[in-house]
């Protein structure tokens, strides 16, 4: 006989492994970035195409708050556990898919336009899946202990990230780097369908969330969520406070420490991409627990207190932590081994390398685009002792995420009613996280781009760090004085 204990593991797993693929199908897009320039934009400029990429990569992240209306309010109309079977089967579809399109090489202009296509379908399915499961587990949880059980689901967007970084790893490391560049890219979007088939087939199964389910019963579901979420004032005051109070800081402390670290390690560093995701998995793996430890704290002693902790943390200590991981990598200070440093010429392509006495490597891959212009490509490998310390950096940098994003699902959830619910909570966190969160990398590079250009700041490369401090602090402002903190949940 099943117990009900066996029963609320079961739920929590198929929520979880689903909502994991979803992010996993989400992130290997950004985490193949660079390759896909080279295969759906034209090629006679580099730096155009990876822009056009990362612009096509954002745009998943824009319109995630639009598939938070379309399947929030198909959520409170006819079920969660419907609503986000039909979100999974959209963005394994569309993952698939992208793993299919020929190059522009191959089809021109056509090759930009389906990309964009299948990553505006993503973007609409994970803003329909994350409040979908986040809503279905904590409907099933018990009141008292609902920030453990949602927390599970706070693991999966970490863990999507690192099994996307680790799928890309495993992939590139089985073959040689002109394989993979001619189709290995192509494998960890296709083998991606096997989990969704894997995770179609569990959450088949499952049954409708009980408050739902109750609510149906009895004629108390709403006829027009999106009028009642956002047309009520009062309401719609909880939105806004979810969004500026909660979400937007969060979101940008959950971007800032995970995705803003890949880049600003790999695009303003020069670290090296293999020895950069490595470092990443590490640290994320090593701090992962820690949702589940700050979801259970937040039932005992409230869900604002944790949330805002983790902000203020992250605001006070992002621009020392970064500082420091930037020196840890940056070889401007460090002795080069006499003779290593080497200059080799193949066509129009000049290569520097340079070996330094505590065992890190410097290679500068410098090609003529045009007679008056070339392209620099840097990589900087460090030893294994910095290698560790950067490892410690990202693992702080994970704590605050956990803190803020640990309880959030719990909290979100008891600030609406179970009929509007879905679409309610939806909404705040997918522009929070979306767009706040989502543009984070992209606002901050440019930023450091142009107090570099500028040349009048004394660290331009902490000049990125400017846009997430900001917004953090208005959140952290609006979230102390206007929430107001339950000791209990509700």
């Amino acid at each position: 006989m099943t117990t009900k204990k066996q029963s609320l593991a079961y739920i929590i797993s198929a929520s979880s492994v689903g909502t994991l693929i979803e992010w996993y199908d989400f992130y290997i897009f950004g985490s193949l970035a660079t390759v896909l320039s080279t295969k759906f934009f034209p090629t006679d400029n580099p730096t155009a195409a990876f822009l056009n990429t990362l612009a096509t990569f954002a745009a998943g992240f824009v319109v995630r708050p639009f598939g938070a209306l379309v399947f929030g309010r198909l959520g409170d109309l006819i079920g969660r556990k419907y609503t986000f079977m039909v979100t999974l089967m959209l963005m394994g579809g569309a993952t698939f898919a992208i793993g299919l399109i020929p190059s522009y090489a191959t089809i021109g202009a056509w090759a930009p336009i389906l990309v964009l296509t299948l990553r505006l379908l993503q973007g609409l399915a994970l803003g329909g899946e994350y409040g979908g499961a986040a809503t279905y587990v904590a409907e099933h949880a018990p009141a008292e202990r609902r920030g453990f059980f949602t927390s599970w689901i706070q693991t999966t967007a970490t863990l999507g990230l690192v099994i996307s970084l680790a799928v890309i790893m495993a992939t590139r490391s089985s073959m040689s780097k002109e394989a993979f560049d001619d189709f290995g890219w192509r494998i960890p979007f296709l083998v991606s369908i096997l989990m969704v088939l894997v995770s179609l087939l569990i959450r088949k199964n499952m049954e409708e969330s009980p408050m739902f389910a109750k609510a149906k019963a009895e004629g108390n579901i709403s006829k027009n969520p999106l009028k009642e979420s956002f047309g009520n004032k009062l309401n719609l005051k909880y939105v806004l406070l979810a969004l500026f109070g909660a979400t937007m800081g969060q979101g940008l402390v959950w971007y800032t420490g995970q995705f803003y670290a890949q880049t600003f390690l790999l695009k303003i560093c020069n670290l090296d991409d293999i020895q950069t995701n490595t470092i990443l998995v590490i640290g994320l793996l090593l701090g992962t627990p820690l949702f589940v430890i700050f979801g259970a704290l937040s039932d005992k002693i409230g869900r604002k207190g944790i949330m805002m902790a983790g902000m203020i943390i992250a605001v006070l200590s992002y621009r020392p932590i970064f500082d420091q991981m930037y020196k840890t990598v940056d070889v401007t200070n460090k002795t080069v081994v006499p003779g290593s440093e080497k200059m080799t010429l193949k066509g129009k392509t000049t290569t520097i390398t340079k070996e330094y006495m505590d065992g890190s490597s410097y290679k500068n891959v410098i090609t003529e685009v045009s007679p008056d212009k070339t392209e620099s490509k840097i990589s900087i490998k460090i030893n294994e002792k910095d290698q560790w310390t950067l490892v410690g950096y990202v693992f702080f940098l994970i704590s605050f995420v956990t803190m803020a994003y640990g309880p959030i699902a719990a909290f979100l959830v008891e600030m609406f009613p179970t009929k509007i619910r879905y679409t309610s909570m939806s909404l705040p966190y997918h522009i929070g996280n979306g767009v706040f969160g989502g543009l984070m990398p992209a606002i901050a590079t440019f930023l450091v781009s142009n107090a570099q250009t500028a040349g009048v700041v004394q660290k331009p490369y902490l000049e990125g760090l400017n846009y997430p401090i900001a917004l953090i602090s208005v959140c952290v402002v609006i979230g102390i004085i206007y929430i107001k903190s339950a000791k209990k949940a509700a």
